[in-house]
Protein backbone atom coordinates (compact mmCIF):
# COMPACT_ATOMS: atom_id res chain seq x y z
CA UNK A 1 0.00 0.00 0.00
CA UNK A 2 1.20 3.47 -0.80
CA UNK A 3 1.47 5.06 2.62
CA UNK A 4 -0.22 8.43 2.47
CA UNK A 5 1.78 11.24 3.94
CA UNK A 6 -0.41 13.01 6.47
CA UNK A 7 0.22 16.41 4.91
CA UNK A 8 -0.37 15.40 1.29
CA UNK A 9 -3.51 17.13 0.08
CA UNK A 10 -6.09 14.95 -1.62
CA UNK A 11 -7.41 16.46 -4.86
CA UNK A 12 -10.88 17.95 -4.46
CA UNK A 13 -11.41 17.55 -8.19
CA UNK A 14 -9.81 15.72 -11.10
CA UNK A 15 -10.66 16.74 -14.66
CA UNK A 16 -9.59 14.94 -17.80
CA UNK A 17 -9.06 17.32 -20.71
CA UNK A 18 -8.87 14.95 -23.67
CA UNK A 19 -8.53 17.66 -26.33
CA UNK A 20 -5.56 19.40 -24.72
CA UNK A 21 -4.29 16.10 -23.25
CA UNK A 22 -3.90 17.25 -19.66
CA UNK A 23 -5.09 15.97 -16.31
CA UNK A 24 -6.18 18.86 -14.11
CA UNK A 25 -5.95 18.49 -10.35
CA UNK A 26 -7.89 20.88 -8.12
CA UNK A 27 -7.17 21.23 -4.43
CA UNK A 28 -9.28 22.65 -1.61
CA UNK A 29 -6.91 25.61 -1.14
CA UNK A 30 -7.81 26.79 -4.64
CA UNK A 31 -4.62 25.65 -6.34
CA UNK A 32 -4.85 23.77 -9.63
CA UNK A 33 -2.20 21.87 -11.56
CA UNK A 34 -2.32 20.76 -15.17
CA UNK A 35 -0.30 17.63 -15.85
CA UNK A 36 0.20 16.70 -19.53
CA UNK A 37 -0.62 13.08 -20.32
CA UNK A 38 2.87 12.60 -21.76
CA UNK A 39 4.40 13.75 -18.46
CA UNK A 40 2.14 11.42 -16.45
CA UNK A 41 2.99 8.51 -18.75
CA UNK A 42 6.74 9.14 -18.60
CA UNK A 43 6.64 9.32 -14.80
CA UNK A 44 4.36 6.32 -14.31
CA UNK A 45 5.04 4.71 -10.93
CA UNK A 46 4.61 1.21 -12.41
CA UNK A 47 7.40 -1.36 -12.16
CA UNK A 48 7.29 -1.57 -15.95
CA UNK A 49 8.62 2.02 -16.08
CA UNK A 50 10.39 2.45 -12.73
CA UNK A 51 11.99 -0.98 -12.64
CA UNK A 52 12.63 -2.67 -9.31
CA UNK A 53 15.35 -0.38 -8.03
CA UNK A 54 17.63 2.52 -8.89
CA UNK A 55 19.14 2.24 -12.35
CA UNK A 56 16.40 -0.17 -13.46
CA UNK A 57 14.20 2.51 -15.03
CA UNK A 58 13.05 2.10 -18.61
CA UNK A 59 13.37 5.39 -20.46
CA UNK A 60 9.98 6.19 -21.99
CA UNK A 61 9.89 7.75 -25.46
CA UNK A 62 7.35 8.36 -28.21
CA UNK A 63 4.67 9.35 -25.70
CA UNK A 64 3.96 12.90 -26.92
CA UNK A 65 0.58 11.93 -28.41
CA UNK A 66 -0.47 9.45 -25.74
CA UNK A 67 -3.90 10.03 -24.22
CA UNK A 68 -5.63 8.84 -21.09
CA UNK A 69 -8.60 6.74 -22.14
CA UNK A 70 -10.00 6.11 -18.65
CA UNK A 71 -9.22 6.54 -14.97
CA UNK A 72 -10.16 4.18 -12.17
CA UNK A 73 -10.13 5.01 -8.48
CA UNK A 74 -7.94 2.79 -6.31
CA UNK A 75 -9.39 2.82 -2.80
CA UNK A 76 -9.25 6.31 -1.35
CA UNK A 77 -5.56 6.84 -1.98
CA UNK A 78 -4.85 6.65 -5.71
CA UNK A 79 -5.99 6.64 -9.31
CA UNK A 80 -5.08 4.18 -12.04
CA UNK A 81 -5.20 5.67 -15.54
CA UNK A 82 -5.32 3.63 -18.73
CA UNK A 83 -3.27 5.19 -21.52
CA UNK A 84 -3.90 4.91 -25.24
CA UNK A 85 -0.68 2.90 -25.69
CA UNK A 86 -2.14 0.18 -23.47
CA UNK A 87 -0.17 1.07 -20.34
CA UNK A 88 -2.41 0.70 -17.29
CA UNK A 89 -0.26 -0.70 -14.49
CA UNK A 90 0.66 2.63 -12.91
CA UNK A 91 -1.07 3.35 -9.61
CA UNK A 92 -0.71 7.06 -8.92
CA UNK A 93 -1.09 7.70 -5.19
CA UNK A 94 -2.11 11.18 -4.03
CA UNK A 95 1.50 11.54 -2.84
CA UNK A 96 2.91 10.72 -6.27
CA UNK A 97 0.43 12.99 -8.07
CA UNK A 98 1.13 15.91 -5.73
CA UNK A 99 4.87 15.37 -6.14
CA UNK A 100 4.49 15.37 -9.94
CA UNK A 101 2.28 18.47 -9.78
CA UNK A 102 4.54 20.53 -7.54
CA UNK A 103 7.82 19.45 -9.13
CA UNK A 104 6.61 19.29 -12.74
CA UNK A 105 9.12 21.79 -14.17
CA UNK A 106 12.12 20.16 -12.47
CA UNK A 107 11.03 16.63 -13.34
CA UNK A 108 10.38 17.54 -16.98
CA UNK A 109 13.86 19.09 -17.28
CA UNK A 110 15.33 15.91 -15.74
CA UNK A 111 13.48 13.83 -18.33
CA UNK A 112 14.76 15.96 -21.22
CA UNK A 113 18.29 15.79 -19.76
CA UNK A 114 18.09 12.01 -19.44
CA UNK A 115 16.99 11.77 -23.07
CA UNK A 116 19.90 13.99 -24.15
CA UNK A 117 22.43 11.99 -22.11
CA UNK A 118 21.11 8.75 -23.56
CA UNK A 119 21.21 10.25 -27.05
CA UNK A 120 17.59 9.27 -27.53
CA UNK A 121 14.97 11.31 -29.34
CA UNK A 122 11.84 12.14 -27.33
CA UNK A 123 9.66 10.93 -30.18
CA UNK A 124 11.57 7.73 -30.94
CA UNK A 125 9.25 4.72 -30.86
CA UNK A 126 10.00 2.43 -27.96
CA UNK A 127 11.45 -0.94 -28.78
CA UNK A 128 8.79 -3.49 -27.99
CA UNK A 129 9.32 -4.99 -24.57
CA UNK A 130 9.34 -8.79 -24.52
CA UNK A 131 6.00 -10.09 -23.34
CA UNK A 132 5.52 -12.79 -20.77
CA UNK A 133 7.01 -12.63 -17.30
CA UNK A 134 9.36 -9.99 -15.98
CA UNK A 135 12.46 -10.20 -18.09
CA UNK A 136 15.37 -9.28 -15.85
CA UNK A 137 17.95 -9.76 -18.57
CA UNK A 138 19.66 -6.64 -19.85
CA UNK A 139 19.04 -5.82 -23.47
CA UNK A 140 21.57 -3.69 -25.27
CA UNK A 141 20.22 -1.94 -28.34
Amino acid sequence: MAGLERDTPVPSGITLHTQSRVLELQYADGSTYRLPFEFLRVYSPSAEVRGHGPGQETLQTGKRDVTVTSIDAVGHYAIQPTFSDGHSSGIYSWDHLYDLATRQETLWQEYLQTLAQAGVDRDAPMSAAPHGGHGHGHRHN
